[in-house]
């Protein structure tokens, strides 16, 4: 009787933890459209500055480079979550379900593993700037931890998200494990 119980605990708690960080993901997906939407106006303003008021722009071209590069980061645990990301499906399609999810498991530990040290530089990186109060060489000097942060806290969450992904894979959800029908496109 206790043994069940657990296991049902252990079920909503793992449950729990991939809701929880699908809804993370949903969030830096919109925070990433915000962030590209801020560019597209931000390009639209500093062209009307040099080309039709013939002004010269000191922050645009920094801010929106930083903001794009923070939006691809920042948006990659909501890519991951709707399996967004380049992939080759013939080997997995070819595989009998069984040797799918043992590569599915395989391919999400080796990418957790990679990412993580990706985090962890990218951290160091962020808290270096920070320590020593690095600012860029602009005009501008924008403070660098700024745009910095968005490597440890995109990857970061990214690692999140394929966690969620392991655990559902390991419990089977078709979800994680399904590659879509082949279909011919010629």
């Amino acid at each position: 009787m206790m043994a069940e119980g657990s296991a049902s605990a252990t079920d909503r708690c793992q449950q729990l933890f991939v809701r929880g960080v699908s809804a993370v993901s949903t969030v830096c997906g919109v925070l990433s459209a915000l962030m590209i939407l801020v560019s597209v106006i931000i390009t639209c303003q500093m062209i009307w500055m040099r080309f039709v008021l013939n002004e010269s722009t000191i922050w645009q071209t920094e801010a929106v480079t930083y903001l794009m590069i923070s939006a691809t980061l920042i948006g990659l645990p909501y890519v991951q979550l709707l399996r967004g990301h380049v992939n080759v499906d013939l080997v997995p399609m070819l595989l009998p379900p069984k040797m799918r999810k043992g590569l599915a498991l395989l391919v999400l530990v080796l990418s957790i593993a990679v990412i993580s040290i990706m985090a962890f530089h990218g951290y160091e990186l962020f808290h270096e700037a920070w320590r020593r109060n690095w600012r860029s060489e602009s005009v501008w000097g924008v403070k660098m931890w700024i745009p910095y942060l968005a490597l440890p806290l995109g990857l970061g969450l990214f690692v999140m998200q394929m966690i969620a992904d392991l655990i559902a894979a390991w419990r089977c959800d078709a979800e994680v494990l399904g590659h879509g029908e082949f279909e011919e496109d010629y």
